[in-house]
């Protein structure tokens, strides 16, 4: 038995929600029996007032690397390389740091997050046309942060090269290419990756505590990594083409959803990562799903194959996870009967654990983070280094043990737990996993 979606009660549920976690502006679209549904609530400036509308353009962050992936699957499908191609076969004059992984780290280790590329370089290589490329060029001094294959960890990094890759095989800039590829054969209308292109719509603009983001979006160079612009119901339609296997888009849609790696901190977004999907489990269903951040923009995607149902929420500021996981939770709920896994926080009893093992400093491109022991207690300090350092808030937060290897934390002004995991490769150096990324003990 389905249920009838209410359009009435979705409009007025959305303004609420979006009230209750402080987001200024959002759109929501989702495609149930057959038909894409749209909502919108709020404002996409605060400084303006200018309203959210279904048509109104976000930025989707790095939901953009679902479709970088499958823009290489359509160049796998016509017989132009394969997962398993070497980067360098496509590119020769790529390098990184370590000449044994700039000779064996291939496609599927760029695309499932599990190259060890460190992999928050972000670089403004110029709006020119030839900022991938420049950006490629600049990774030759890209140290690991991982040895090749030993783990996942969220790479930035290795889908622009991706989108080098893209660019290489089709002649084109990505941009161009993604257009040609996806973007024209799925008629999608609202979708754009050039701000100049964007701003032809009405646009959402990132808000941080509440007020305007100092900057819109990132440097041109991060576009095959994050840096789609669309409305909800483009990126549903996104999704809705990797369900069908009549020439949407792929003949094996499914493949970039074989699960290509465990994540260590299963608590976050989900199990594991397939190629560019991110792959979890609710109640027997599959379900594929992908997240973005920018600069005080947040976008969620998640997509049920079995029962076509695809959910797109779009927001531009608040406390945008804890939204999207009520907003989740509800709607799942309410169309398909489906209980969306509550997120992780504090035992009922205290844990007790030695905590002095896991004390100490971690630290990878981005990222510096100390983790103190004292009187029992763990506590994280995030310190964000790099050229994003100034736009993204440090971290003050006191753990909670869960087990021995898994903690939560409440960031102050947050409603949502975060969750760490503490693990070892099996050379046995210490990591800690936070925010989909892998971070190697160094003091």
């Amino acid at each position: 038995m389905t249920a009838a979606v209410d359009p009435g009660r979705w409009h007025a549920r959305l303004a609420e929600l979006a009230t209750e976690y402080e987001v200024p502006g959002t759109s929501l679209a989702f495609l149930y029996e057959g038909e894409i549904h749209e909502f919108a609530a709020g404002v996409l400036n605060v400084a303006t007032g200018v309203p959210a509308t279904t048509d109104s353009l976000f930025q989707i962050g790095s939901i953009t690397k679902v479709w970088t992936a499958t823009q290489i699957m359509l160049l796998a499908e016509r017989g132009e390389l394969t997962l398993d191609t070497p980067v360098s076969r496509v590119l020769p004059e790529f390098k990184v740091a370590d000449p044994e992984v700039t000779e064996a780290v291939t496609i599927r280790h760029l695309l499932s997050h599990t190259s060890g590329l460190d992999g928050d370089l972000f670089l403004d290589t110029g709006r020119g046309d030839d900022c991938v490329e420049r950006y490629v060029a600049a990774c030759a001094d890209l140290p690991q942060n991982h040895p090749l294959g030993a783990t996942q960890s969220y790479c930035n990094s290795g889908f622009i090269v991706a989108g080098r890759v893209v660019e290489r095989l089709t002649g084109t800039v990505w941009d161009a290419a993604l257009r040609e590829q996806i973007i024209e054969p799925l008629g999608l209308t609202h979708t754009w990756t050039l701000p100049e292109d964007v701003l032809r719509f009405r646009a959402a603009m990132g808000h941080l505590d509440g007020a305007p983001a100092p900057m819109w979006g990132l440097m041109r160079s991060c576009g095959p990594a994050g840096l789609v612009s669309a409305r909800a119901a483009d990126v549903v339609a996104f999704a809705r083409a990797h369900f069908d296997a009549d020439g949407l888009l792929l003949a094996r849609p499914r493949a970039l959803w074989e699960p290509q790696v465990d994540i260590p901190n299963p608590h976050t977004m989900g199990r594991q990562w397939g190629i560019g999907w991110i792959l979890d489990e609710w109640q027997g269903h599959r379900v594929i799903s992908h997240g973005g951040n920018t600069i005080g923009q947040a976008a969620m995607l998640w997509a049920i194959p079995d029962t076509a149902t695809a959910v797109c929420v779009l927001a531009n500021g608040g406390h945008t996870a804890a939204f999207q996981h009520a907003l989740a939770t509800e709607l799942f709920g309410e169309l398909l009967g489906l209980a969306v896994p509550p997120k992780l926080g504090p035992p009922a009893e205290p844990y007790e654990t030695d905590v002095e093992r896991h004390a100490g400093v971690y630290e990878r491109t981005g990222a510096r983070l100390q983790l103190t022991a004292r009187d029992g207690r763990l506590t994280l300090h995030v310190e964000p280094t790099g050229a994003l350092a100034d736009r993204q808030p440090r971290l003050d937060v006191d753990l909670v043990a869960v087990d021995d290897a898994t903690f939560v934390g409440r960031p102050d002004g947050r409603p949502d737990w975060l969750p760490v995991v503490f693990y070892r490769l099996p050379d046995g150096t210490p990591y800690i996993h936070l925010g989909v990324r892998a971070t190697p003990k160094v003091a």
